[in-house]
């Protein structure tokens, strides 16, 4: 078994494709018209409007509505991921070195979700 991608569902699209665009630096891939793929090294982030759910698994999926997952990007700068979001995320917790020692930044995506941007000691 492989897995794929971790799917988000929005009623904003176009926010939280530019968001993610914004946080990887990664152009995302537009399969279809409410659909995108951020492509990165080791996991695919599958965005999709909320109509498409809508009208294939009615039910199935509620935008904005996750409260338990952490999506998580491993990167070598914290600080210039920070510095590169600007204003376009909410930071819950500022750069902070967690007690395993990992560099973390917290920030809620658009829709409300927790997104961890991490470095590890010593890379």
């Amino acid at each position: 078994m492989k897995f794929a991608s971790v799917r988000l569902v929005t009623n904003d699209f176009e926010a939280l494709v530019s968001f993610y665009a914004l946080l990887s630096g990664t152009e995302p891939a537009r399969l279809a018209d409410g659909f995108a793929e951020v492509r990165l090294d080791g996991a695919t982030l599958a965005i999709t409007a909320e109509r498409l759910v809508q009208l294939f698994n009615a039910g199935a999926a509620t935008a904005a509505a996750n409260r338990s997952a952490i999506l998580e990007f491993e990167v070598t700068d914290v600080d210039a991921v920070l510095a590169r979001m600007d204003d376009a995320a909410e930071v819950v917790m500022p750069p902070t070195v967690m007690p395993w020692g990992n560099r973390s930044l917290l920030i809620r995506d658009p829709d409300g979700s927790l997104v961890n941007v991490f470095s590890r000691p010593g890379e």
